[in-house]
């Protein structure tokens, strides 16, 4: 994707978020049963939803990625170490 065009994007995330906030201006309580917070509820879903995004993407790095990372790098090995692939005089 163009930087521009992600620019773009990300910009009307930001301005979606800043909105959000801004029309959700009631108090809400979090208890955390060790800690108590006081925070807007715009800014608290917000902040719920970017945890939430960031473990998502932890569990498909940690399920997905990463394995099919090791499984590219065991590839290259074997191929790299293939007899096939060193030259031949001719």
């Amino acid at each position: 994707m163009r930087p521009l065009l992600q620019l773009l994007i990300a910009l009307a995330f930001v301005a979606g978020g800043v909105l959000f906030g801004a029309f959700n201006p009631q108090t809400v309580t979090l208890d955390f049963h060790f800690l108590r917070l006081d925070a807007s509820l715009g800014v608290a879903l917000l902040v719920a939803t970017f945890i939430g995004a960031l473990l998502g993407g932890i569990a498909v790095a940690m399920g997905v990625a990463w394995p099919l990372q090791s499984r590219l790098r065991k590839a290259q090995r074997e191929l790299a170490a293939s007899p096939s692939r060193q030259s031949n005089p001719a």
